[in-house]
């Protein structure tokens, strides 16, 4: 496994890496506190219904919106498994089914990469630019980040530590697959829960969590809750972490913040063909460690 870790603000350089990893669904995180930069400025609404559908922006970043996911089509992936070059959005929205809503927005929780291709969507129609600009002007450049990129051709992936999936089309990300050194996935989380992008009251908001349940075996959560972007809920050490989880073919990435009184540290860990728990197990030690 490979981590680096920010301490009190400051990284800690044992833990420092310079190879490019796939940020898989930290992405995720990337895109709403995006979002969330175009509601600070009064260009969206956290609850206006959306061009996309009977939901608001809230209920996509959340999981809330009753959208189907394409993850569940086994045809998804035997044709990434292929590997076959990916389909086009609208092909995959219609083999989805998309249009038609599996619950009433605000009713349910379900997991959905569709939402977030909504997200990214809504933030190129609003800011008018395609959205890796849009990501660089609105969050990269603020938070200081210089090398994260988004990979959207296999070339973006050559230089990229993907384990055995050398193979992998990241259109097959419909969201949009960032790639970058573990060290600004760190950054990134660590500046944006400082405040460093958001205002104190909207940065709350992104953090209110629903609780989806209890313990998940296998995996350090012991009442796991999603917020806006952000996989957010106690582990079994006591500390309240909040970031997000990330997998895909050959690599898992974990990236989580936690707070110790005055005290803060964030951890990014990233491993090729282990599973969710190891890698978030792995984070929670270095963050214990660190703070405990």
């Amino acid at each position: 496994m490979h981590a680096c870790l920010i301490v009190d603000g400051h990284l800690q350089p044992a833990t420092q890496s310079a190879q490019y990893v796939p940020w898989w669904s930290f992405s995720k995180t990337a895109l709403a506190a995006t979002a969330l930069s175009l509601v600070r400025d009064g260009l969206l609404g956290l609850d206006d219904t959306l061009p996309a559908g009977p939901f608001s922006l809230r209920q996509l970043l959340r999981h809330e919106a009753g959208l189907a996911d394409y993850g569940e089509l086994a045809e998804y992936h035997a044709a990434v498994a292929r590997p076959d070059p990916p389909w086009s959005a609208e092909e995959m929205l219609q083999r989805l089914d998309a249009t038609r809503l599996r619950y009433p927005p605000g009713d349910g929780w379900r997991y959905s990469n569709v939402g977030y291709l909504y997200v990214a969507q809504l933030i190129e129609r609003t800011t008018g630019l395609v959205l890796e600009q849009a990501l660089r002007q609105r969050l990269f450049a603020p938070l200081g980040l210089t090398q994260v990129r988004l990979a959207v051709a296999p070339s973006d992936l050559l230089n990229v530590c993907m384990g055995e999936a050398s193979a992998y089309h990241p259109g097959w990300v419909y969201h949009g697959l960032l790639v970058g050194p573990l060290s600004e996935a760190a950054w990134l989380l660590d500046r944006l829960q400082a405040g460093e992008l958001l205002p104190p009251g909207l940065l709350q908001t992104m953090r209110e969590a629903r609780v989806l349940g209890g313990p998940i075996p296998g995996r350090p959560w012991t009442a796991p809750g999603y917020a806006l972007g952000l996989m957010q809920g106690p582990a079994n050490n006591g500390l309240l972490l909040s970031g997000h989880t990330g997998g895909g073919p050959g690599s898992v990435i974990a990236v989580y913040h936690c707070a110790q009184g005055e005290r803060t540290a964030t951890v990014a860990v990233f491993a090729t063909d282990a599973a969710e728990g190891a890698v978030e197990s792995a984070a929670v030690h270095q963050l214990t460690a660190a703070l405990c």
